[in-house]
């Protein structure tokens, strides 16, 4: 897409205020693009500056996290939380640790997490943080210590009415509840509400775990419906096998496709009778292992290492392709070699996973459905803020009940997407309607409040 006229000085400003931050520029320039002939439709928005507020966030912390290995060594990490925008409820987003996290990485993500946010229709704004902190190889002790350095800056910022974070890349579970019970021990306050993702016999809710996964599935069978087809019967593949790609994995096989590969860091696996969801889930979620792990346990299964050929996952011949692992892994190669071997339907899964180029092969391409992922995988948002429900009521919803909204609410997002595409001119580009979705939501907020 070519960037409108009036649009392009704005995000020249973001370039010039915000250096060497490459994924932001990247997550704030393919929303503007969509984003021309919503001023032309609706004037207040340029009047009242919303799209340099919007890429302006409301306030962003860096602050020393400090912590001591199981040798009594002290390492200083740095920790980050960017409060992006309040204007329709507090700040929700995850937090992540992994070393390549830097400030443009968690601004890029909270951006992306506004928009998404309010393409869920819940009372709930964007945000994002997290640390470059690597929890690969460390124990327990170790990753509890970090955790509760962390939050012991973090906490003054918190509150179930002011920001909830949730978990995200290298923050699972084990992860909240370390955070949550420094949290509580600082406040003296059981305030469940303060953090989503936590663990069952603790405020946690049902669904929770599974929720981006299926919640990508589930949009991706949506734009297939839209088409007069569904997943039943098709051939998929998956990146990563993180969270959101076991429980990809999962439901779509429950629904009738067969998943053949799915990846980490060290390489991928193709598996010809279709990944067992319980063998990579032992190996990912129990035992901590790799991708090979898989191969070794599969009769007809195949790994590839990373790096060895020009192979990558993306050469697996499929009819959908969920990319769940990391940013920019689905480049404008992949794109091609993917649309060359039948597929016709692409969702994200992970964030900003497909590059620009990739993006516009898919979005150029006739015949090819593209699911961004503000829109696709906002399934673990959403049951973030239904676990958010339940802690405020102090109840408990069945896992058929959870997961029965969480459908309802990602065909409610593929349906707002679908027509606001076609309401501007860009029928079936899921990229223009989600884009301009959720700046419609969060703009008309921020009009509303004023100039705060």
């Amino acid at each position: 897409m070519v960037m409108d006229e009036k649009v392009e000085p704005f995000y020249n400003e973001v370039i010039r205020h915000n250096p060497g931050e490459v994924e932001f520029h990247q997550a704030v320039r393919e929303v503007l693009e969509s984003l021309g002939p919503v001023l032309v439709k609706y004037p207040e928005f340029a009047e009242h500056k919303i799209i340099e507020r919007l890429c302006e966030p409301e306030r962003q912390i860096i602050f020393r996290v400090p912590w001591q290995d199981d040798k009594g060594e002290v390492h200083i990490r740095r920790g980050f939380r960017v409060e992006f925008n309040s204007a329709l409820g507090p700040y929700k987003g995850g937090l992540r640790f992994h070393p390549s996290v830097y400030l443009g990485t968690v601004k890029f993500l909270g951006f992306e997490q506004v928009f998404k946010n309010g393409l869920t229709g819940m009372p709930i704004g964007g945000g994002k943080g997290g640390s470059d902190f690597d929890p690969k190889g460390r124990s327990d002790d170790e990753i509890m210590r970090f955790c509760q350095s962390f939050m012991t800056e973090l906490y003054r910022h918190l509150g179930e009415y002011t920001d909830v974070p949730a978990g995200d890349i290298g923050v699972g579970t084990r992860e909240v509840g370390y955070l949550f019970g420094q949290y509580k021990r600082i406040t003296n306050r059981y305030e469940s509400g303060v953090l989503t993702g936590k663990g069952l016999e603790w405020g946690g809710a049902l669904v929770r775990n599974e929720a981006t996964g299926y919640g990508t599935v589930f949009f991706a069978d949506e734009m297939l419906r839209a088409r007069g087809d569904s997943l039943d019967g098709k051939t998929v593949v998956v990146s990563g096998s993180g969270n959101v790609a076991i429980y990809a994995i999962e439901k779509a096989q429950e629904m009738g496709a067969t998943v053949v590969g799915c990846s980490d860091s060290s390489g991928y696996v193709y598996d010809p009778d279709g990944i067992c969801f319980d063998t990579i889930r032992e190996i990912k979620e129990v035992e901590r292992g790799r991708i090979v792990d898989y191969a070794a346990r599969r009769p007809n299964a195949v790994f590839r290492e990373r790096g060895k050929g020009d192979a990558t996952i993306w050469s697996i011949p499929c009819d959908v392709a969920l990319p769940c692992a990391t940013q920019n892994e689905l480049t404008g190669r992949d794109a091609a070699t993917l649309m060359k071997n039948g597929c016709t339907v692409v969702a994200e899964g992970a964030n900003m996973p497909t590059t620009p180029e990739g993006v516009r092969a898919f979005v150029d391409a006739p015949g090819v459905a593209f699911g961004p992922g503000k829109a696709a995988n906002a399934g673990g948002v959403a049951t973030s803020a239904l676990e958010m429900q339940q802690n405020a009521s102090r109840d408990s919803w069945s896992f058929k009940h959870t997961e029965q909204r969480l459908q309802e609410i990602m065909a409610d997002i593929h349906h707002t997407c679908y027509e606001t595409a076609a309401e501007f001119g860009s029928e079936g580009n899921y990229v223009v309607g989600a884009n301009i979705a959720g700046f419609l939501r969060v703009g008309r907020a921020m009009v509303a409040l004023g100039l705060v």
